[in-house]
């Protein structure tokens, strides 16, 4: 009993020993304090859970120092002890150490690397749970790395063992990975139909909040994708509330999605309530002051400001490929409607005086405008060699064919009606 004491309190000091050297400063001598606990063989209870906590704590020093291949040899040389630990704890202390990639710059093929010796490990120590688990995170890191066919090959084998082995909650989410795969791949009607089998999948278990934050939030981003954006702002607020009880940073996303959807149908006003509000206010910084400008240039009706606020904050709204696009369309919306505020006086007009106007080049101005002509946005013609654009009036609508139609309409009812009079005198 003395000698299990004496174990605890050295192994314990050597733990606290190795963190006060970090806190002053003293990274390396941390980093060799926390290996030579790590390096010890031992099977006694205490060891492996000193050896444990001194794994993920030197972890989060290459984590913080942005060492990923050293982070990646730890995970690599602590095999051995691993298989000394509970299998639950192992999964959980793997996963973590995984996870840690995720703050480390331009690691993103490193992490893949790491993830697949993992799961071959797994696989050669019959770890099947731990394996699934792994594939799972691999799925999600070929889905940010842009491996759409590898991820669809990897879930296509996942879903196969997990509905042999009914694992519900790790089914919702490997259906959620292969709806965003569809989506980034713009296959539109899988992804909804990989989207419904997670929501059906889900209501046969507890769904956690975040993962049922993470179902909301794609439903939310499918139907603004079908420019229902009434029923994607319902999902995204959901998702903010999911994401907000959890204090989860994606919370700033799903609030991001819902101020896009207001100013997608063309509610630029709510955009600064919901930014005022109580909910809203703790997540104010850049991504929310972006959006603040995008819907103040909308509700101006004003390019110039439009164009001002995307290259003031290109990293806040073009490196989301959802705001990306919506803000595409929004563009083209504001750019045709500022054109049409511009040629409405005119009923002949150079192309060169419309673009001097709206700050664009000629050629961008004349494809615009050829588009529109071919939409009917309005009625006109491009004079290609004098360089004008000529504007028709408004065509009066001939209503004698709808009129013939109807009256057509009227006559066979009454041809009708007369028929069964004499079919039934007869």
């Amino acid at each position: 009993m003395v000698a299990a004491t004496n174990t605890k309190t050295s192994d314990s000091e050597r733990l606290l020993h190795a963190a006060s050297l970090y806190n002053s400063g003293n990274t390396e001598q941390a980093i060799s304090a926390y290996k030579a606990i790590l390096d010890e063989k031992s099977t006694n209870d205490q060891a492996l859970r000193e050896q444990e906590v001194a794994l993920l704590q030197l972890g989060e020093i290459y984590r913080k120092l942005h060492l990923p291949q050293d982070l990646a040899n730890i995970i690599r040389s602590s095999h051995d002890f691993m298989a000394s630990i509970a299998k639950a704890k192992t999964a959980k202390l793997i996963r973590s150490l995984i996870d840690m990639f995720n703050e480390i710059p331009d690691c993103l093929p490193l992490q893949i690397t790491v993830c697949k010796e993992n799961i071959d490990w797994a696989n050669k120590d019959k770890r099947i749970f731990l394996k699934q688990s792994l594939e799972t995170r691999l799925v999600a890191l070929y889905l940010d790395n842009k491996m759409y066919h590898e991820s669809l090959s990897l879930i296509s084998q996942l879903l196969k063992e997990l509905k042999r082995l009914d694992d519900k909650m790790v089914l919702v989410e490997v259906q959620l990975l292969e709806s965003r795969v569809c989506h980034a791949l713009r296959n539109l009607p899988k992804a909804r139909a990989a989207l419904t089998s997670a929501r059906t999948s889900a209501n046969a278990i507890y769904c956690p909040p975040l993962l049922q934050a993470s179902l909301d939030m794609q439903s939310g981003i499918l139907h603004s994708e079908e420019k229902d954006y009434k029923t994607a702002y319902s999902y995204f607020f959901e998702t903010f509330e999911g994401y907000s009880s959890q204090d989860d940073p994606k919370a700033v996303l799903a609030l991001k999605y819902m101020l896009l959807c207001k100013i997608m149908l063309n509610l630029a006003e709510d955009v600064h309530s919901i930014i005022n509000g109580k909910a809203a206010l703790r997540y104010a910084g850049l991504d929310i002051e972006a959006m603040k400008a995008v819907a103040t240039a909308h509700q101006n009706r004003n390019l110039q400001e439009f164009e001002t606020a995307l290259a003031r904050y290109t990293d806040e709204l073009n490196n989301d490929p959802i705001i990306r696009t919506q803000l595409a369309s929004l563009y083209d919306t504001l750019l045709e409607q500022n054109l049409v505020r511009i040629i409405e006086p005119f009923s002949r007009v150079e192309v060169s005086h419309i673009a001097d106007i709206v700050k664009l080049p000629a050629s961008q101005v004349e494809q615009k405008l050829s588009q529109m002509i071919l939409d009917k946005a309005f009625h006109g013609i491009l004079d290609q060699g004098a360089g004008c654009l000529i504007i028709f009036d408004e065509p009066e609508e001939d209503k004698s064919y709808e009129t013939a139609i109807d009256t057509l309409k009227q006559v066979d009812k009454v041809v009708t009606s007369l028929y069964q009079k004499a079919a039934k005198l007869s």
